[in-house]
């Protein structure tokens, strides 16, 4: 290895979709060589009538709180109001409402658009929105909650007990994007030990690994290739899930979850031992 190209002779598995070719591209500018398997891929939620609806809740009474779970999630809703000629009203709208955003990702697209976060989840997860929130007087008050698909109704359960009149949307959805060849030939590779790490940038990216894997009869293959593999994990949401399965991350980047801290946390570990 260099220092120019500290990733030299590795072999890192990729599992993300919308930001492949970004990620890709940074590890092999550092001398990885990227075995690429985009597992999720993210599009609109299907029942767009819903989502419209309760743009139209949103910009008719604008909500004293809105919970911003993901980025993604503002921009769908974003793109959404657009097609609906509803953009001008939503942006106003949002303009008049606290937003609480969980992690940096949501707080970035609010400043996208011109805004700050009103209050910011200290750990970005749910269990921080509902921290965050925990010391306010939420009795009475109407609450947006955008939430990423299959989430969990801990959140909203909470909002409810504590008075509030929680109104979800789920922006979008997650739709399988490897086939079951290429998720073989990926599982087949680590259990070879022909991979030095594998990244995971979401939660659904471990579901979809571990779903797929049961389907063909190979979850015992492969949760022995993740526990032979180092694993990079973007943030704690990933870190739970894989935790949630038995296996501990190798790799997370402190602080900022994004795409180059996370090459950052790869390049570190992988450095400081020829052979994890």
């Amino acid at each position: 290895m260099t220092d120019e190209r500290p990733l030299a002779g590795r072999r890192i598995a990729l599992v993300e979709h919308r930001e492949l070719d970004r990620l890709g591209r940074m590890l092999e500018e550092l001398g990885a060589e990227t075995l690429r398997c985009p597992l999720v891929a993210i599009a609109d939620a299907p029942d767009q009538a819903a989502v419209r609806a309760w743009l139209e809740r949103a910009i008719a009474t604008p909500f004293d709180d809105l919970v911003l779970m993901t980025g993604e999630g503002l921009r769908r809703l974003r793109g959404a109001a657009e097609r609906a000629g509803l953009e001008p009203g939503f942006l106003d709208a949002l303009a008049r409402m606290r937003t609480i955003t969980r992690g940096p990702k949501p707080a970035r697209a609010l400043r996208e658009i011109g805004l700050d976060p009103g209050l910011r989840a200290a750990t970005p997860t749910t269990d921080g929105i509902i921290a965050a929130l925990s010391g306010e007087d939420l009795a009475g008050r109407r609450v947006g909650v955008q939430l990423p698909p299959d989430a969990p109704p801990r959140l909203t359960d909470f909002l409810r007990h504590a008075g509030a009149s929680p109104d979800p949307v789920v922006p979008y959805a997650y739709v399988p994007r490897a086939d079951s060849r290429e998720i073989a030939a990926l599982i087949e590779a680590m259990a070879q030990g022909r991979v030095d790490a594998i990244a995971f940038t979401s939660a659904p990216q471990v579901a979809r690994l571990f779903e797929a894997a049961a389907a063909g009869g190979g979850e015992d293959r492969l949760l022995a290739a993740l526990r032979g593999t180092p694993i990079a994990a973007i943030g704690p949401v990933v870190v739970g899930e894989l935790q949630r399965r038995g296996l501990e991350p190798a790799m997370m980047p402190q602080g900022s979850f994004f795409m180059k801290p996370l090459v950052t946390a790869i390049v570190v570990a992988l450095s400081r031992h020829q052979h994890l």
